[in-house]
C-alpha cells in the first residue's frame, strides 16, 4: 500500500460483513450492514499543537479497533476499501 496518513490520522481496513446470521439465515449483499470494527493498517506521526510540539498516537498498526457508524472517509485503493479517520474517532481497542 502506498498511503501514509498525516498527523493524527489513521488508515483502517473494515472487517468483512457477516454473510450468515446467528440463526443460519443467509444474508444477500443488499441486506448486509457494514461492521464498525476494523484493523489499523497505518498511523500518522502524531497530533501537532500550535506551539509545534508533536504528541505521538496511542494506536499502532495491526490493532483491532471499534469506531462509530459514520466515522472516517472511505477510499478505494487497489481494489480494496479503507477508512481514513482521526485517532479520536476510534471508540475502543479490541483485545
Amino acid at each position: 500500500m502506498q498511503l501514509k496518513p498525516l498527523f493524527d490520522r489513521i488508515i483502517v481496513q473494515r472487517m468483512d460483513e457477516e454473510s450468515v446470521t446467528a440463526g443460519g439465515i443467509f444474508l444477500p449483499d443488499a441486506a448486509k450492514e457494514k461492521r464498525n470494527e476494523g484493523k489499523v493498517i497505518a498511523v500518522g506521526a502524531g497530533k501537532v499543537f500550535d506551539d509545534g510540539t508533536v504528541v505521538p498516537l496511542e494506536l499502532k498498526g495491526g490493532e483491532s479497533v471499534l469506531f462509530g457508524k459514520y466515522a472516517g472517509s472511505e477510499i478505494d485503493l487497489e481494489g480494496e476499501t479503507f477508512l481514513v479517520m482521526r485517532e479520536d474517532e476510534v471508540l475502543a481497542v479490541i483485545n
